[in-house]
């Protein structure tokens, strides 16, 4: 694969924080998830980790050529327990890639489960390989 033909993907190299540069709205720290990509010949499958995120907390935008992931995670409570001892940090993520113009932006899909968010990129039908028959002149 060649990375800057086929997709862009720049991440943001620094974990963002309330006390960067950005403006945030939730007083609470936020991390740029890590995350892995696949790449088979129609398609590129982003998986990015956001424990603790839901369906219903993950915003996804697209804005030009940029795919913004945002998931916003609340402190886990158990019910009739008090907190003895905390190594968990709470906080939301956010993440964005800047995509290649080989990217179908109208059919991107998400799903997310057990913490893991799945981004299926698939590719431009000019982006696909494909195989070119030889024949005898």
């Amino acid at each position: 694969m060649t990375e800057n033909k086929l997709m862009e993907m720049e991440a943001e190299k620094q974990e963002m924080s309330a006390a960067d540069n950005s403006e945030r709205t939730r007083d609470c720290r936020c991390f740029m998830p890590r995350s892995d990509i696949y790449e088979a010949d129609d398609q590129l499958v982003v998986v990015v980790d956001v424990p603790g995120a839901t369906e219903e907390t993950i915003d996804l935008t697209l804005e030009k050529n940029v795919l913004t992931i945002n998931a916003y995670v609340g402190p886990a409570e158990m019910s009739g327990y008090s907190l003895a001892w905390a190594e968990y940090e709470v906080g939301d993520y956010q993440r964005s890639f800047h995509l290649s113009d080989e990217i179908d932006r109208e059919n991107i899909q998400a799903t997310v489960k057990d913490g893991v968010l799945r981004l299926f990129l698939p590719k431009s039908t000019a982006a696909r390989s494909r195989k070119i028959s030889v024949k005898a002149a």
